[in-house]
């Protein structure tokens, strides 16, 4: 094992090198998405997730049993996404056996633990990639004879989403399987950008994403110019915090928000009450009580930033999954976010049909409505 300064001992050594003789495959170099070439024994049979909630992509491609190769996982799948958490238990139990990681963006990565279960391949996102190369795991895992890849569908969503599932198909050998959902992926998303090239002095709404909100009580949390505000600009709208968060995430004062005065306001939410019980957060997702989530959306709303702008006034406040922000889902949320921004123009477009195909097609789960609900307009 690694000793206390880090050093690989010779057992951990034979250890990792028995691991990467027990499953026959074709040894294959491969460039993740950040573009480091990384040697990986494929198909891999046992993959550490460096998030729980990865377990989105693996569904699509590993559908009839997405844990098969999963020896472990970080912890955040139950506490981000209670209620898909919930579902996928109930129809894999075995699911709550595997042994969970802490993150390597806080330190509490386990290398030890990660070597006794003999993973193939560790995937990360992207966004742990500084936390990682500062702490050493690449080395120490590279020691052991354990290669890391890092995937991405949250820094940059749009751009790294399908060659992150295609990344994904190599390593478990399902190549076809991944280029059937990246083709499903794109058509759905040209069903948005081909009607919107197709109108002449298209208006943009202005629109305000608050990130997670009333999961703190600070004001206000929302996206840059990538993830869900790159989503608004597909969808045909102007995204108001483009300009003032120079990055993917910050944070807008309710000042700004007054005085941008948006045509729309967006909030993500979860059910997160694993993280703060009986929050204000909008507990959207699969299964959840539309009723509750808009009771909890229109009280956000009375908040000072929002009770006197032209979305509240007009009814345009929505509230959507958080976590298409960090999935390969986003199609689906950026034709339910064009349907609001442009509700003549995609009268006929029907997001939640759309991720009921994704499902039916691809998941292991059905799917249950209350991932987007809407306020009325004043009367």
């Amino acid at each position: 094992m690694l000793n206390i300064h880090g050093v690989v001992t010779a057992a951990t050594l034979s250890l990792a090198l028995f691991s990467g003789a027990a499953f026959a495959g074709e040894m294959v170099k491969i460039k993740d998405i950040t573009g480091r070439e990384v040697s990986v024994n494929v198909p891999v049979e046992r993959v550490i997730l460096g998030e729980g909630r990865q377990i989105y992509f693996t569904a699509a491609l590993d559908t009839d049993h997405p844990f098969k190769r999963i020896v472990g996982w970080r912890d955040d799948f139950q506490k981000a996404d209670l209620d898909g958490y919930n579902i996928y238990l109930k129809k894999f139990p075995e699911m709550g056996k595997i042994p969970t990681f802490g993150g390597m963006k806080d330190g509490t990565f386990d290398i030890e633990q990660a070597v006794t279960l003999k993973p193939d391949v560790i995937i990360m996102n992207i966004d742990a990639k500084s936390a990682t190369e500062e702490s050493g795991y690449i080395d120490k895992l590279s020691k052991v004879g354990i290669p890391l890849v890092y995937v991405d569908f949250r820094e940059k969503a749009m751009e790294n989403t399908d060659p992150s599932m295609r990344l994904i198909g190599k390593l478990f050998g399902k190549e076809k399987r991944a280029e059937e959902f990246v083709q499903f992926h794109d058509a759905q998303i040209k069903r948005v950008t081909d009607k919107l090239a197709s109108v002449k002095d298209l208006k943009k709404p202005v629109v305000f994403m608050e990130r997670a909100g009333g999961y703190s009580d600070d004001c206000c949390m929302s996206f840059g110019n990538e993830n869900f505000g790159k989503m608004v600009d597909i969808a045909g709208g102007k995204n108001m915090a483009d300009g003032i968060i120079p990055g993917t995430f910050g944070v807008v004062n309710p000042e700004q928000i007054i005085a941008s005065n948006p045509d729309q306001v967006i909030v993500t939410g979860a059910n997160w009450e694993l993280y703060v019980p009986g929050g204000k957060w909008v507990g959207v997702g699969p299964g959840a009580d539309k009723a509750v989530a808009e009771k909890k959306l229109a009280d956000l709303m009375k908040r000072p930033a929002f009770t006197d702008i032209k979305a509240v006034k007009e009814g345009n406040v929505h509230a959507i999954w958080h976590q298409f922000y960090n999935n390969p889902y986003q199609f689906v949320a950026i034709q339910q976010m064009a349907k609001w921004l442009h509700p003549d123009l995609f009268k006929d477009l029907d997001p939640e049909a759309t991720f009921k195909e994704l499902h039916d097609r691809f998941l292991p789960v059905a799917y249950e409505s209350g991932y987007f609900v809407s306020l009325k307009p004043r009367s």
